[in-house]
């Protein structure tokens, strides 16, 4: 697994490992950490995905490395893009050569500022090529193009899955994801932060909701087009922000801030898809989630930016 000490992949991890499979992770730590990575794994590579070691043959490689948070992928714009694109043509060389099954995860971000919603996978989407999101937005893309080529070309076998918004224990408080600083900042009694007027809307996914959709989608026999992974639930900024309030139990102030550049004004995924081919649909709402997840970060305070240890 690339990325495996990632919030994501450290729990695709767990799953894998209680289901008695083999796991070793590639991963150079630049947003995962190395407390998240479970003891029973068997080989750990501190490696750059986009230069990775020689591999040995597995029958499953699962691709997760990059960096999904807007301020840490801005933080360096081309090695975002390297990671998506290089990495993702690093790791499909590895499964021609060995002809294993490879899973890319890709993005909610190739839709864009969408036009359609809910957003369907038939959707080309609606992104700006230069805007300050690009080097992911694009780097998604441009990862899905390839590794659909190399299919073609060299029959590789490929799922894509498109993951939306995923919350839940283990998140680092510090990534610049909406529940997580909304939480981080609740436990610290700071106002939280909304962009524009907080009518903008997403789609929240508990980690073990869409670590099952990932799951399904590396065993089904094939799955020729990519399939979108998400919770249809759709809530504003401004509804997930009353909804921590009720859980920590008291009012949170709020500080309204200019909304970033190209952010989504809605975000929803239809998963007819995911339910027809994955027998797969979310199953955790919103609230018991977020109730989760508040516990889990109480547990690890106090936090640092290099990040705490995970429960």
């Amino acid at each position: 697994m690339t990325g495996g000490a990632g919030f994501v992949g450290s729990h695709l991890c767990d799953s894998l490992l209680s289901h008695g499979a083999t796991v070793d992770v590639l991963d150079n730590f630049s947003t995962g950490f190395a407390h998240n990575l479970p003891p029973k794994i068997r080989r750990l590579w501190k490696e750059d995905v986009a230069a990775p070691p020689p591999l040995p043959p597995y029958d499953l490689i699962f691709h997760l490395a990059c960096p999904a948070s807007p301020p840490r992928y801005q933080a360096d714009p081309v090695a975002t893009f390297q990671t998506a694109v290089i990495g993702t043509v690093a790791m499909l060389e590895e499964a021609r050569r060995h002809r294993s099954r490879l899973l890319v995860a890709s993005t909610s971000e190739i839709y864009g500022d969408p036009l359609e919603h809910p957003q369907k996978e038939s959707y080309w989407g609606h992104v700006n090529p230069v805007g300050l999101r690009s080097c992911y937005d694009e780097g998604k893309r441009a990862a899905e193009t390839v590794a659909t080529d190399y299919r073609r070309k060299y029959g590789i076998d490929l799922r894509i899955v498109r993951i939306f918004n995923t919350y839940g224990p283990r998140m680092d408080p510090f990534d610049g994801r909406v529940v997580s600083n909304f939480i981080r900042q609740a436990l610290e009694d700071e106002p939280l932060t909304i962009y524009g007027d907080g009518s903008q809307s997403r789609s929240f996914c508990f980690v073990s909701d869409l670590v099952e959709g990932i799951l399904r989608a590396g065993r089904v026999p094939a799955l020729e087009d990519p399939v979108n992974l998400g919770n249809p639930g759709e809530f504003t900024i401004g509804e997930l922000a009353d909804l921590l309030e009720e859980v920590v139990g008291r009012p949170l102030k709020r500080e309204f801030r200019p909304l970033p550049a190209d952010d989504p004004r809605r975000r929803r995924p239809d998963i007819s898809r995911a339910r027809e081919r994955l027998g797969w649909s979310p199953e955790v709402p919103l609230r018991a989630g977020i109730e989760r997840t508040v516990e889990n970060f109480l547990g690890r305070m106090p936090w640092s930016r290099d990040g705490a240890p995970s429960s």
